[in-house]
């Protein structure tokens, strides 16, 4: 059994097995790119540790109330610590607040798990805050951060986890996954797939959400028109994309943009690894053959380069419109 799970086959075998010998650590940490599944792995390992009636050791019955309570996030001894909102600041006052909690004995199971999401978000004071309890770990509590990279945190944390670095799957595999599972044809899987880069919890929320695909549709549109468009035509848009919406609606459809220009370089390059969007190969086919290796470098590099300034809140509609305004002018 991979506690239903597509892909992390080690990740899974290794927590199964601290489960079932009772080596359980103190604090895990899951890296890895978003959507490649760590909340997921972590919500199973709480499953595992807490389920009353285990099929088998390390394996999560799933049906019981425990178990369900946990994949719904709402089970009185699992504690989910994030940022308000993806690009936000996991902030001092909810470490503190959890910490408050960790101290009590379980209400209702045999540990308290406390899953920390996107941790690399943390404010420095909250991850100093952590380390507290990290070092002083209270019986019966298991700690799982989840974070894009281990070096993104503070190194003394991770020298107190145990680190599991996932990987995003073949794309392969995850196309055919969601055929089995879901019933997709081919193509939709591919696509999906493809569009994910491997990465199946990112993949499965496309399948679940097709307004995630209508999305990206539009944004690649928009790109498109972008791209012809006059500098009074992209600074409305940047007005457009920016007002009334949350900072990371812009950081999604940068994330998208990005993703065209990087099969650009594959493309360019003459790379062999499969297109991220090969649904927009003519797209991608007409900047290869529009544009310089150099300059699609540039656009990457200015790409990333507003990502990073929204990390770092930066004016969100000044930062668009300078990277608008970088984008090459193609007719």
């Amino acid at each position: 059994m991979n506690w239903d799970l597509l892909g992390h086959d080690w990740a899974v075998n290794l927590l199964r097995e601290h489960v079932a010998k009772g080596s359980l650590r103190q604090a895990y940490l899951f890296s890895g790119p978003q959507g490649v599944g760590r909340r997921t792995l972590a919500l199973r390992l709480a499953q595992a540790i807490n389920c009353p009636q285990p099929p088998a050791p390390g394996e999560p019955c799933r049906t019981c109330r425990t178990c369900t309570q946990i994949e719904q996030m709402q089970h009185p001894d699992l504690a989910i610590v994030q940022a308000d909102t993806e690009g936000g600041t996991l902030k001092v006052e909810q470490v503190r607040e959890l910490q408050r909690s960790l101290a009590l004995t379980p209400y209702a199971a045999r540990y308290r798990v406390a899953i920390l999401l996107r941790f690399e978000e943390a404010h420095p004071s909250a991850s100093n805050a952590l380390l507290k309890t990290l070092e002083e770990p209270a019986p019966q509590v298991v700690l799982v951060l989840t974070a894009e990279s281990a070096e993104a945190l503070l190194p003394t944390i991770v020298s107190r986890c145990e680190v599991l670095r996932l990987r995003s799957s073949p794309v392969e595999e995850v196309s055919q996954a969601l055929q089995d599972r879901k019933g997709l044809s081919p193509e939709k899987a591919g696509l999906l797939a493809h569009i994910a880069g491997g990465r199946v919890g990112y993949a499965l929320r496309l399948c679940a959400d097709p307004e995630q695909l209508d999305q990206r549709q539009a944004w690649l549109d928009d790109h498109q028109r972008l791209l012809a468009a006059s500098r009074v035509e992209r600074f409305a848009y940047a007005d457009m994309i920016t007002k009334d919406k949350d900072k990371d609606t812009v950081r999604r459809a940068l994330n998208t943009w990005l993703s065209l220009w990087r099969d650009v370089l594959l493309r360019s390059a003459g790379a062999s690894a499969s297109l991220t969007n090969p649904d927009r190969e003519l797209d991608i086919q007409s900047l290869v053959d529009g544009i310089s290796l150099p300059d699609a470098l540039r656009v990457v590099s200015a790409i990333e380069r507003t990502q990073d300034l929204l990390d770092r809140n930066v004016n969100t509609r000044l930062a668009t419109e300078v990277l608008l305004m970088d984008l090459p002018r193609l007719t």
